[in-house]
């Protein structure tokens, strides 16, 4: 199944984040199954979007989401290295940040996303989307952050599209 990860900010404006509930429906339909954190904000919008569906006869709603709980000691690792402050973080914070990891690159941290989906305060990659970004973007995986108008304005032109 095509994948994609569906996050960002915790304080998202609510034009945005029905953007996102919007991508997130199209998406769903379209057959691509939602990675996110399961946040406030970004990831909830994200989430909302999610279409139930049947696979192998069961209704199912196609999304994996990860928490701190979910995170691995091989995700912590690979996080520490995409933040720039990792040792000062404390071991949840450090779970959480693993938690992103799996979020671009699966449960078993070999089946990365098609492509990111977010929006960031300033269009800046910090806090735990940065690191998010920052990991997709050394692993060639497509970020639209719809902080910036361009993107915004092609995702609500591809919507229009039926």
């Amino acid at each position: 199944m095509k994948k994609y990860a569906g996050i960002g900010s915790r304080k998202v404006p609510d034009d945005i984040g029905e953007l996102m509930t919007k991508i997130s429906e199209r998406l769903s339909e379209k057959g691509y199954s939602l990675r996110s954190g399961s946040a406030k904000g970004s990831d909830s919008f994200f989430e909302k979007g999610v279409k139930l569906s049947v696979n192998d006869g069961k209704p199912t709603y196609n999304k994996e989401i990860f928490t701190a709980y979910n995170c691995t000691k091989k995700a912590i690792l690979i996080a520490s290295n995409y933040h720039p402050g990792f040792h000062n973080c404390n071991d949840f914070i450090k779970k959480l940040h693993g938690r992103n990891a799996m979020i671009i690159l699966g449960k078993d941290l070999n089946e990365p996303v098609e492509f990111v989906v977010c929006w960031t305060e300033n269009g800046k990659d910090s806090g735990g989307t940065g690191l998010g970004i920052r990991l997709a973007e050394d692993k060639k995986i497509k970020v639209y952050n719809l902080f910036f108008e361009d993107v915004r304005k092609k995702f609500e032109k591809w919507l229009l599209k039926k």
